[in-house]
């Protein structure tokens, strides 16, 4: 078995991601610590205006908590009536799309990228999507190329890598299926 260091300052990707000119991103930075991230600012209208001004689609009803960060607006897609907790972070150097109706609660991180780690630590993004319905629980983590379907529930501090079947409960790192959410009545009658 052999070793080696990986040349990081050769390391291929930067700016790949970003989608919009380095002014864009620069300026999205700053308006970001201004208006979303900051503890300060109490209007969740303004959070999601200020979102959409950068190219996010957010829909009508959407609550974002304080502390929230966004790493690229233009690469977010946000359903009616969901609930962004306080302190959730979505970095999302691809597209991540969050349903209708999805709480995404407090602390929880949402990333779409990795790096080719045994190679040369060229960045690797993969979207998100979060189905209508969903509840990713406080800190959480949902790493890129997950597809959790409609009404699906993560149990806290959960790290989804993957495929979750709608109506389904999962917990753990990594996480795995433990119930169902919704049940009928008639389930639990022999």
């Amino acid at each position: 078995m052999s070793t080696r260091v990986i040349d990081l300052s050769r390391a291929p990707g930067e700016g790949a991601s970003w989608g919009r000119p380095k002014a864009v991103v620069y300026l999205w930075a700053a308006v970001e610590l201004i208006f979303v991230t900051n503890p300060w600012q109490v209007s969740s209208g303004l959070r999601a205006a200020v979102l959409r001004l950068f190219g996010a689609e957010i829909g009508n009803g959407v609550i974002f908590r304080p502390r929230t960060r966004v790493k690229f607006p233009w690469k977010l897609k946000v359903g009616n009536n969901s609930w962004i907790g306080e302190g959730v972070w979505i970095h999302n150097q691809d597209q991540v799309t969050i349903g209708a109706n999805v709480v995404v609660s407090q602390e929880s991180f949402i990333t779409t990228g990795s790096h080719a780690f045994r190679r040369d630590m060229a960045l690797l993004t993969k979207p998100v999507k979060i189905a209508d319905g969903s509840w990713v629980t406080s800190r959480s983590i949902i790493l890129g190329g997950s597809f959790l379907g409609e009404s699906s529930f993560v149990a806290p501090m959960s790290v989804v890598s993957g495929i979750v079947a709608a109506n389904s409960m999962v917990r753990g790192n990594p996480a795995e299926h433990y119930a169902y959410r919704f049940v009928e009545e008639s389930d639990f009658i022999s």
